[in-house]
């Protein structure tokens, strides 16, 4: 209905025009705070839409007048099902504002062949303006129901106003298409749809208090005296009570939280990390609703204010996860120690043992024949003697698996030589200042290379490898490459498994880069000073 048209109704022209203004103001606004979200054209053009078809006179006649009323209605339905990024995203919002469309246009087009004031134009606009309406306020209610609370704050007043409004449209367009005397409930329902911009308007208002409560965060940190008063005083200040802080550690590249346990990243849509960053390399990730993601910039401030605290904290996290990395390694290690303490004297029992056993019992034989027999007992004596050198081979052999004898008569240099002159592909050794290191260093050092070498040996497929042994600032780092196909995993595969172990349990870091067709290197980092 045109200007001109409109009831003799202050009121009536009072809300009318507050819709047009309420949308074009919170569009205009949302445009210039967040111009990279979608919410304030869609205002924008809600306004613009409303101003059509409330204020210039109709001259094209009922079916542009119709088309006008449909478009307005879509794209409001489309408004209130793409907040607050105004993306449709998934396949049922986007089925409803389809179908919202089309409704438009297929009125639209029925406005031109039929009266408006037709049986046919009012059944079927009644039906699409009902159904619309109808779906516009169940994807209202479903997502309500199945958002978490961090989810149903950050979209403020916006739902309950949409769907009240929405509500009123289902109830009251019906009766207005029909014909039916709604006067005193229009007002009511331009106050209703002029009251979702200004909840809009008020959830930007309050976006920006809760940017300013980022002051009280670094008064709160700088306060703070447990090691926990930074998680929680983020999640306060982001209202996420679920928010997980993991702090980097470099040495075993992945992240902690403060009492040194694994933070695992989020698996599906139910929470997103966010990593922050300080003076160019990881600090920390912040495990969160997903509803923050609409709200970068406090994400941001507060990430930014407690960047110095989470610095500090990440040592504590470092040492924690130290400790636990430490504990459980040595665990490991005394399990093995047990499983192969059992393994020797299982082979002491089954063969050593009775090989020594049969010693006594064939030099006893041999004194009981000598005066009688001295050829048998020659013979007795022979065979214990035999028996006594076998002995001592298994003997050795066992004392090999316990500690590599080359070690101790070559050092590790040797050793590592030793190792490489039997490769069975070329090789690229450097050795550097590994003098005078501690017999556990030079052991688990030895073990590395040698199982590194058996596995590009056994599964690498490669025609070259490298062996760098050297010491920095008190470490000694040993790392072992190859070109072949890559994808090693230590966590399938007992032998890289073991190093891990073996080299975590001397306070030392391992790592395994292995992608796949790209070679692997393996990493170990031993301290020796």
């Amino acid at each position: 209905m045109a200007l001109t048209e409109l009831p003799a109704n202050g009121i009536v022209v009072a809300t009318t025009t507050s819709v047009a203004v309420a949308f074009f103001s919170a569009g205009l606004i949302a445009v210039r705070v967040r111009p990279h979200n979608r919410v304030g054209p869609l205002m924008i053009g809600v306004g613009a839409l409303w101003v059509l078809l409330k204020f210039v006179p109709p001259v094209a006649g009922s079916g542009i007048r119709a088309g006008l009323a449909g478009a307005w209605a879509a794209v409001l339905a489309h408004l209130v099902v793409a907040f607050p990024t105004g993306r449709l995203g998934a396949p049922v919002p986007r089925g409803v504002i389809g179908t919202a469309y089309v409704s438009a246009a297929c009125v639209a087009v029925l406005g031109m062949l039929e009266p408006t004031t037709s049986v046919v134009f009012r059944g079927a606009a009644t039906l699409g303006a009902v159904l619309c309406g109808l779906a516009v306020i169940g994807v209202h209610i479903s997502r309500w129901r199945s958002s978490t609370a961090t989810r149903r704050r950050s979209l403020g007043l916006v739902p309950v106003t949409a769907v009240v409004a929405m509500a009123l449209f289902v109830t009251l367009k019906p009766a207005m298409i029909a014909g039916t005397a709604v006067q005193g409930w229009t007002p009511v329902m331009q106050v209703a749809l002029a009251a979702v911009p200004l909840a809009y308007l008020a959830l930007l208002l309050r976006r920006r208090i809760d940017r300013g409560r980022v002051a009280e965060l670094v008064v709160h940190l700088r306060d703070a005296y447990r090691p926990v008063g930074i998680r929680q005083a983020l999640a306060d200040v982001l209202h996420d009570p679920t928010l997980e802080v993991g702090y980097w550690t470099p040495e075993s590249a992945r992240y902690v939280d403060i009492d040194g346990r694994v933070v695992s990243p989020p698996d599906g849509d139910c929470r997103v990390a966010t990593r922050v960053d300080h003076g160019g390399a990881p600090l920390a990730v912040l495990v969160h609703d997903p509803a923050l993601l609409d709200d970068p910039e406090l994400v941001e401030a507060a990430c930014a204010a407690a960047a110095l605290a989470m610095s500090n904290e990440r040592l504590t996290a470092d040492l924690r996860a130290r400790l636990h990395q430490l504990a459980e390694s040595r665990s490991q290690v005394l399990r093995a120690a047990e499983s192969e303490r059992r393994r020797l004297e299982r082979d002491l029992h089954d063969g050593v043992q009775q090989r020594l056993l049969s010693i006594p019992i064939a030099l006893g034989l041999a004194e009981s024949t000598l005066p009688a027999d001295p050829d048998r007992a020659i013979g007795l004596i022979g065979e214990a003697k035999a028996t006594t050198l076998a002995v001592l081979g298994e003997l050795r052999a066992l004392a090999q698996g316990i500690h590599p004898p080359v070690l101790t008569e070559r050092g590790l240099t040797g050793a590592v030589k030793e190792l490489a002159a039997f490769a069975s592909l070329p090789l690229q050794l450097s050795i550097e200042a590994v003098e005078s290191l501690p017999g556990e260093v030079e052991t688990t050092a030895y073990y590395v290379v040698a199982e590194a070498l058996a596995n590009v040996t056994k599964h690498a497929d490669a025609k070259h490898a490298q062996v760098h042994v050297t010491r920095q600032r008190g470490q000694l780092v040993v790392e072992v490459s190859d070109d072949g196909r890559g994808g090693a995993d230590r966590s399938h595969g007992s032998g890289l498994c073991g190093l891990a172990d073996r080299v975590e349990a001397t306070g030392g870091t391992f790592r395994v880069h292995s992608p796949a067709g790209g070679g692997t290197r393996i990493r170990a980092v031993l301290p020796c000073g």
